[in-house]
């Protein structure tokens, strides 16, 4: 018997959109009455978390006070923490673990020129801080060339581990298909006291080891943020509600909160508004849709045609994802984004101001140096004067 049933009438369903400058909330009343809320998703003076603090509001609960998780039945959540992270470069600190030989392979790539006659190639920023290459080697066929070596591994683990990195990276050769290096490897990692361990062969279990390896990456790289979050969430409800909070991947399907990946949560926030938004187009007849999301982070396109569009190897932010998701095209472009003069050229993003301070017009501007930062807008005061009311 679930939870609904045991009570006489049903509880508060929630539907969050948590993103890099607002957070907005639809909720289903236990009288079937839907009502909205509009916040901030940062704003430190106010409240900790903007999607706790939308469903306290919307309950009538003070602020602060715990949830009250027995009249709740679901919250439903997409978020573009991975997604800004990535796009920002604001990920935790990680440590690469490869095969002897091929410390510069993910840099390296495919080497591929989208831009033939670009004479200036700027390469994408790594997620990880450090490489440590391990010795061993395996071939397609299951046979051990190289014995795995972890004496001489894991004293460059702990200096790693010292020097403050959490997050380790585990892609080597041929790993997908023989995972037992990759495993102990993990259990070494775990021993050290990585809280992040990503092994290639449970992240993304194919061919190919660059699109392996970068995903591998961008799950370390990103899942401690998510599980940060969604441990704070987890503060203000109890056991039997941590069990409804549900969070929407890159593939437009629901998973459970405990089971939410880095990898998975890049294009969470963006899935989200192409589902709403085909639910809503064809509710009014239309079955080609094209969308446009532009939030204070990010601007998000795609396009629908009687059925969804996903892809299993694409390219997000400079770094190649290989999981299941629906095809969304996104540019570090959004209405909060910090505009500057650099090398002579004005440039927009890819930094937002978010919510804290936020843009402009939110009144929350802040002096810094020879610099006047007004939310969305930084601009060298030098090169053009700006006069500002308070």
């Amino acid at each position: 018997m679930n939870e609904m049933t045991k009570r006489d009438k049903p509880g508060w369903q929630f539907w969050v959109d948590r993103g890099g400058t607002f957070t907005d909330l639809v909720a289903c009343r236990p009288d079937g009455q839907l009502v909205t809320h509009k916040l901030l998703s940062e704003n430190p003076e106010a409240y900790d978390d903007a999607a706790l603090q939308g469903i306290r509001d919307l309950m009538g609960v003070a602020s602060g006070a715990p949830l009250p998780a027995d009249q709740i039945d679901a919250i439903k959540m997409g978020t573009t923490v991975a997604t800004n992270a990535l796009l920002e470069r604001k990920g935790d600190r990680t440590l690469l673990v490869v095969t002897r030989g091929f410390r510069d392979q993910l840099r390296i790539a495919y080497q591929a020129r989208p831009r033939l006659f670009d004479q200036h190639i700027v390469l994408p920023e790594m997620l990880y801080e450090r490489i440590e290459e391990v010795t061993e080697r395996v071939d397609a066929n299951d046979n051990i060339i190289v014995p795995l070596d972890l004496d001489d591994l894991e004293p460059r683990l702990r200096s790693a581990y010292d020097a403050g990195i959490r997050a380790i990276a585990i892609v080597l050769m041929h790993g997908y298909r023989v995972t037992a290096h990759e495993e102990k490897i993990a259990a070494l990692a775990k021993t050290i006291g990585f809280s992040q361990i990503s092994t290639s062969h449970a992240t993304s279990p194919m061919i190919k080891f660059v699109g392996r390896g970068d995903t591998t990456v961008a799950d370390a790289y990103l899942s401690p943020i998510l599980r940060r979050y969604i441990d704070r969430l987890a503060t203000d409800l109890d056991g039997s509600a941590q069990t409804k909070l549900q969070m929407m991947q890159s593939n437009g399907g629901l998973t459970d909160a405990a089971l939410f990946q880095g990898k998975d949560a890049i294009l969470s926030g963006p899935a989200g508004g192409i589902v709403g938004a085909v639910k809503t187009a064809n509710q009014a007849g239309f079955d080609k849709v094209i969308t446009f999301d532009m939030g204070g982070t990010s601007t998000d396109v795609a396009h629908y045609d009687g059925g969804y569009e996903r892809v299993f190897d694409t390219m997000v932010a400079g770094v190649r994802i290989h999981a299941p998701m629906l095809l969304i095209h996104t540019v570090a472009a959004g209405g909060g984004s910090l505009c500057r003069f650099d090398n002579g050229r004005f440039q927009v993003g890819p930094e937002s101001a978010g919510a804290n301070p936020g843009p402009a017009c939110y009144r929350r501007w802040a002096f810094g140096g020879d610099r006047l930062q007004c939310g969305a807008w930084q601009i060298t005061a030098k090169i053009f004067p700006v006069y500002v009311r308070a």
